[in-house]
């Protein structure tokens, strides 16, 4: 059955204060940032937040379900035809440039989400692992990289990247960390683990 005109208008809104949200979180961040200014930068009235969305936790767990949604679709994506560790992790960071505003906030913010925003924060980085093992572990099987747990080459990564992304304000100021210093990440990464 088709959708009706006012189902259509319904979902248009839902999507907007979604889209909205995530602009100001990515701005003011998480705890920082109101309903009553996600109504007003939407232009919505404040009732209309909670026609959609029951609570404010309900509502950032929906802009971070569809930041994960976009992101990992990006890293499926950019991904599709890469096959080493180094064109993957080029590819990660390449996905995360987009979002970086966002992903920073979430990554500085995380401990502070409601469980289940956590938990969708936990399910985006296992996408991005799910691609990053497969070229480790084959590289590792080569023996072109150290033999070393997955689990801790892919933290390492991901810690890498989260230090540099939450003092963004002393690397790259008023810019994208991830363009600034991105490929030097990615170099000095495969020189800790590719064996000499």
């Amino acid at each position: 059955m088709p959708a009706t005109q006012r189902q259509k208008q319904k979902a248009l809104t839902k999507s907007h204060i979604i889209e909205t949200a995530m602009e100001l979180f990515a701005q003011n961040g998480f705890a920082n940032t109101s309903t009553l200014a996600i109504s007003k930068a939407a232009e919505v009235s404040h009732g209309t937040i909670f026609a959609h969305f029951k609570t404010q936790e309900e509502l950032l767990t929906a802009v971070i379900d569809e930041f994960g949604v976009r992101v990992n679709a990006r890293m499926h994506e950019l991904a599709w035809d890469r096959s080493g560790v180094k064109e993957i992790l080029e590819a990660h960071l390449e996905g995360l440039a987009e979002f970086e505003e966002f992903y920073t906030r979430l990554v500085i913010e995380s401990r502070i989400l409601p469980v289940e925003a956590r938990n969708t924060f936990t399910i985006i980085q296992s996408t991005v692992s799910f691609h990053i093992s497969q070229a480790l572990e084959k590289e590792i099987a080569e023996g072109s990289l150290h033999n070393l747990p997955i689990h801790m080459l892919f933290n390492g990564w991901v810690a890498l990247i989260h230090y540099y992304l939450t003092n963004n304000d002393l690397f790259s100021p008023g810019g994208s960390v991830l363009k600034r210093y991105g490929k030097e990440l990615v170099e000095y990464y495969m020189t800790l683990i590719t064996n000499n």
